[in-house]
């Protein structure tokens, strides 16, 4: 018969053991490890079908937040957009404004020195054509004297002219006819020599009425923008003061010495005058100095 095995030892059966729960346990780690993998390989699959379709948490938090940001931006800069659309049309209207004033002014300034300058030729011209008609220059044009010549007896019979003949020049005065009287008396006084002298009986030798007596004339003339008025001169911006006859005194400041007349500015209400030379020398105004303060 045979005899029972004989037992293991304890120390042998104590390595075995542990042996074996370490290989189990290697086992479970990989075996959870993969189970890990696999869930969160899933997830992510999961999360990309998500983000794919637009349901993603995540995803949908951060494009509200974007497109908060993005209504903001649109909103300041429409902000910004319409506050430079109103400078810009304020700065249009203010400059448009500026031009048409300008306009304005510039049209007044050529109107006003057109006239003036019109007004100049125009008083120059009368006073040519007047000299002309009292120093005895006629501005007629005189006939050219023909050569008539016989007709012949086989010549047509000549056809009469009938163009229309010119009209005569016409003269119209600015001044009254006791100006214009007073004014022809002083050039016969001064030019006295140009005539032969008249006659007793003429009428230059009778005596004068008290109405026909001739005024007091005064020396004016203007040389180098300046007035030599009684003896004195005066110029631009000079403060004077202004006689007239029915004794009005003004004070007044000279603005302007023009050819044959000067402006003046009246310290009261600044508006202008125009003083010719000829209602200075008549005595129609009076100058005299003031002082500028």
């Amino acid at each position: 018969m045979f005899s029972p095995p004989a037992p293991l030892p304890e120390t042998d059966t104590e390595d075995a053991s542990e042996t074996d729960l370490a290989k189990h346990d290697e086992e479970d780690y990989v075996e959870m490890k993969e189970q890990m993998y696999q869930d969160k390989l899933a997830s992510l699959k999961r999360q990309l079908q998500q983000l794919q379709e637009g349901t993603l948490q995540e995803y949908q938090k951060r494009m509200k937040k974007l497109d908060q940001q993005y209504k903001e931006r649109i909103r300041n800069a429409e902000l910004f957009l319409q506050l430079e659309t109103e400078q810009v049309e304020r700065n249009y209207i203010k400059e448009k404004k500026a031009a048409v004033k300008e306009f304005e002014d510039k049209k007044v300034e050529l109107k006003e020195n057109l006239i003036a300058e019109l007004e100049e030729k125009k008083k120059m011209i009368e006073n040519e054509k007047l000299t002309m008609e009292l120093t005895g220059d006629s501005m007629e044009v005189k006939p050219i004297m023909t050569r008539k010549l016989r007709r012949r007896p086989n010549d047509p019979v000549p056809i009469p002219d009938k163009r229309r003949k010119p009209a005569p020049a016409q003269l119209n005065y600015l001044l009254t006819d006791e100006q214009i009287m007073e004014d022809l008396r002083t050039l016969n006084k001064s030019c006295k020599c140009w005539f032969p002298p008249a006659s007793p009986s003429s009428p230059e030798h009778l005596p004068a009425t008290p109405a026909e007596s001739p005024a007091q004339r005064f020396e004016a003339r203007i040389e180098d923008g300046k007035l030599y008025y009684d003896k004195r001169w005066y110029h631009k911006s000079q403060a004077i003061y202004l006689e007239s006859k029915d004794n009005q005194k003004l004070s007044c400041v000279i603005s302007s010495v023009g050819a044959n007349e000067i402006w003046v500015r009246k310290t009261s209400d600044s508006t202008k005058m125009r003083i010719y030379l000829g209602q200075l020398q008549r005595g129609l105004f009076v100058i005299r100095r003031r002082s500028a303060a």
